[in-house]
């Protein structure tokens, strides 16, 4: 297997392995709802469960988005396959992310009917998110700072 595409394929596993460990930490350790200074000042721990998108968008969506999560990350799979070694450093992280993070939603889609998310930030107003979200706003990020480096 070429280089780049090892490197995605572990990246976007260990990534997706963390997502999932936390979930289940969370699940094991918090009460829904329920609110645990985790970082003073910056983040909290609370766990909820999500059936739709980002932002709650598309309430009760979940069956259809975990479609939409097997179908991106069965096009992110083939992408990285049939792009070999041609990947720049931001592309690589970019794939990694966003299939880690398709996966990681996904899978809790199709586990439990909806995501699983634990992460509130303290010092504003925020959706409470999990690690599989952080994932796909760094694919967005790194797919950004492509495109102003190919300008």
């Amino acid at each position: 297997m070429a280089g780049k595409r090892c490197w995605i394929l572990l990246s976007a596993a260990g990534l997706l392995l963390l997502d999932q460990l936390s979930k289940q930490w969370w699940l094991q350790h918090l009460q829904p709802g329920v609110s645990h200074r985790w970082i003073p000042g910056l983040l909290n721990l609370r766990l909820v469960w999500n059936d739709g998108a980002a932002f709650s968008l598309f309430r009760n969506g979940s069956t259809w988005l975990g479609w939409i999560s097997l179908l991106v990350s069965v096009g992110l799979l083939i992408w990285i396959w049939r792009r070999g070694r041609l990947w720049s450093r931001w592309q690589a992280s970019a794939a990694a992310f966003l299939l880690a993070g398709s996966l990681g939603n996904g899978i809790d889609r199709w586990r439990y009917g909806a995501v699983i998310d634990g992460l509130e930030l303290v010092p504003f107003s925020f959706p409470v998110f999990n690690l599989a979200d952080v994932a796909i706003n760094l694919a967005v990020l790194c797919l950004v700072i492509e495109a102003i480096r190919q300008r």
